[in-house]
């Protein structure tokens, strides 16, 4: 399968690393330092248990010649999502299927400019990983990722999903897409926004009973905004408690929005925890704790370096 990861981040270069055991893989990145590292040296994984594995995917800036893909596979940040889709326009043809696996909710928007609802596919992950610096990424923790098409036959991207499952990342077809978007933005609103604030790993909202009871109070929330919308009805206590599997799995996880603040940098809080509060405004349901940390995050990203 040709496939193409968009960003070489920490989630890029864990999935392109991945994915390249088995599939001619390109990750594409706009930081030319970073990808003639990668190209030298290639993709250095940590693991969990700290042993270090190399890969060696491909790495470019720009995809001049490469043809048109099988998959491409989007982990850019949300803001920077339909820039990076228009740069990289001549490798999506009729039958590519375009993945978001971004934290967060609305990033169909941008993938519906370049292809058809049938070839969009929305995608969950419980991986997690940090980067350790150009071309070297930290696996925080392992799990199952699951896909759904936006519209059409779920059974379409089966192959996909094998795929991923036969390097090693555990993937399932989904078809409830909207089930799929809420359960992803219950673990990043009530988890990953929170290890931004606290600055910590995500071992810490499982272990720590204060943190912990913020992120149920998070989870409940946005489980009450979910059900209110109507696509899909969820259980408070099983979605908590998947959150909290999530926390208790990848202990020393660390996670977007935790590096972005750590690092004075832009986050994408308003597509993950600003997004369960545009959906609470429109069927008129309170979300102040979401509300709380959208402002504190965004507070954080604009505090003296």
């Amino acid at each position: 399968m040709k496939i193409s990861i968009l960003g070489a981040g920490a989630m890029g270069m864990l999935f392109g690393a991945y994915l390249s055991e088995r599939n001619s893989v390109w990750l594409i990145d706009v930081d030319r330092d970073r990808v003639d590292l990668i190209r030298t040296d290639g993709v250095t994984v940590q693991e969990p248990d700290g042993r270090e594995r190399i890969f060696r995917p491909a790495a470019v800036v720009e995809p001049d010649g490469l043809g048109k893909m099988d998959l491409v596979v989007v982990f850019v940040k949300s803001m920077f999502t339909r820039d990076a889709l228009r740069r990289v326009r001549g490798i999506i043809g009729q039958n590519t299927y375009i993945m978001t696996l971004q934290n967060g909710a609305g990033h169909e928007a941008a993938l519906l400019e370049l292809v058809d609802a049938k070839h969009v596919i929305i995608g969950t992950t419980q991986h997690n990983a940090s980067v350790l610096g150009n071309g070297r990424t930290r696996h925080g923790g392992a799990g199952h990722t699951s896909i759904g098409l936006l519209e059409g036959d779920p059974s379409a991207i089966a192959p996909i999903a094998d795929a991923f499952t036969r390097c090693g990342i555990e993937c399932g077809v989904c078809g409830e897409v909207r089930r799929q978007i809420w359960q992803k933005l219950f673990t990043n609103t009530a988890a990953s926004a929170l290890t931004g604030v606290l600055q910590v790993p995500l071992g810490f909202i499982y272990e720590d009973p204060d943190a912990r009871e913020v992120m149920r109070a998070l989870c409940k929330e946005a489980v009450s905004v979910a059900n209110a919308e109507g696509a899909a009805h969820f259980d408070e206590a099983e979605a908590i408690a998947s959150v909290e599997a999530v926390c208790r799995n990848s202990r020393s996880g660390y996670t977007s929005i935790y590096a972005d603040i750590r690092r004075g940098a832009r986050t994408e809080v308003d597509s993950i925890s600003g997004a369960v509060v545009e959906a609470a405004k429109a069927v008129n349901v309170p979300v102040p704790c979401h509300e709380m940390l959208v402002h504190l995050i965004h507070a954080m990203e604009r505090r003296p370096k």
